[in-house]
């Protein structure tokens, strides 16, 4: 069994990422703006998270897969992800990242920024290689994201006082509560008054210092 001395655990949409991944997808559609106050609603926590996923996902049907490429290469990562990948390995840790967006742009994304394993929505397609509207498979939700923390730290040995949860929005708040430490980043006031610590910069580095 892989063991490590701790475990970070972050939510990839405006925490990893600069950008709402739905958001870009929608654009393709022409439908951002209506996606994205729908995003900010849930985000808030004004509607639930799965309900409000369906009726965002439900705005990007027939977007052709191809045009997932030039979402990919718009995705902006936030400042400071390196240092902080790089510095959590250095310190014999694994990082994680638990989203509600989606696994066809984090499976090439992720990689690429350190990221040591990663779980999220999947988005289901047409027979003609289009957006079908629908989430494929079980909704990654609040509760999704603190199971998935405890149970890779249950895999890698690693006690929940020695993890570390970083998110943005309501549906990390579960997260962050079942984490050792829970660290508000970028993130809307309903999370920033109930997470252990606040990141006041939008640069992940200065989560450096707060690392076992």
């Amino acid at each position: 069994m892989t063991t490590a001395r701790f475990l970070v655990v972050l939510d990839a949409d405006s925490t990893l990422l600069q950008d709402e991944v739905i958001e870009l997808i929608a654009d393709e559609a022409g439908r951002r703006a209506e996606v994205q106050a729908a995003t900010e609603a849930a985000m808030r926590g004004e509607v639930d998270f799965a309900m409000s996923l369906r009726s965002r996902v439900r705005a990007l049907t027939g977007v052709p897969l191809g045009a997932l490429d030039h979402v990919r290469s718009r995705v902006r990562a936030t400042a400071g992800v390196g240092e902080l990948t790089a510095a959590v390995h250095e310190r014999g840790g694994v990082v994680g990242v638990v989203s509600g967006g989606f696994h066809e742009v984090l499976d090439e994304i992720a990689p690429a920024l350190g990221v040591d394993r990663w779980r999220a929505n999947r988005l289901a397609v047409t027979a003609g290689g289009a957006l079908a509207g629908e989430v494929d498979g079980d909704i990654v939700d609040a509760e999704a994201k603190a199971s998935t923390l405890l149970a890779w730290a249950d895999e890698l040995g690693v006690p929940a006082t020695r993890t570390i949860a970083i998110g943005d929005g309501a549906n990390d708040l579960r997260m962050m509560a079942v984490a050792g430490l829970g660290l508000a980043f970028n993130a809307k006031p309903a999370v920033r008054q109930r997470a252990d610590l606040v990141i006041g910069a939008v640069d992940l580095a200065q989560v450096i210092p707060l690392l076992p």
